[in-house]
């Protein structure tokens, strides 16, 4: 699984739409086509150029990011406490997850009287737990559609 890094990144896979939500996290998706298949398109001049989001996306793999704004997430441990969280729940859906860019985004608060601590072992449950779900669902739909 790679990661994003770049603000283009970013901006494009959130611009791909929204695949699943949950009370505090929504995950966004941009489907990559496979490299082989830009080349080909490429060297027969058949169809449309390929996207400038593909250009983005170098390797053909599952990509992942993580959002957690300071204006959800007032301390910075607990930004990065949630981004752990996002990343290694994703590592056990990695072979789920289509071809695809992904960010994961915090969308809401979690509250703070009832998660005093910025890295309490409460928070890190309630986070994980609803991660699961969000992935569940992202998951479900792919095998739907």
């Amino acid at each position: 699984m790679q990661r994003l890094k770049t603000r283009p990144q970013f901006q494009a896979t959130l611009a791909g739409g929204t695949v699943s939500r949950t009370a505090h996290f929504a995950l966004h998706r941009l489907v990559l086509t496979p490299q082989a298949q830009t080349l080909l398109a490429q060297a027969e001049q058949v169809g449309p150029a390929p996207s400038p989001e593909q250009a983005l996306f170098d390797l053909a793999d599952v990509w992942l990011g993580a959002m957690v704004p300071k204006r959800w997430a007032k301390r910075a441990v607990t930004r990065n406490a949630i981004k752990r969280q996002i990343y290694n729940v994703s590592a056990n859906y990695r072979d789920r997850l289509p071809l695809a860019s992904h960010v994961v985004r915090l969308r809401t608060g979690f509250d703070r009287k009832q998660f005093i601590s910025a890295t309490s072992e409460a928070l890190k449950l309630a986070v994980r737990l609803e991660l699961v779900q969000l992935f569940e669902r992202a998951t479900r739909q792919e095998t739907t559609a």
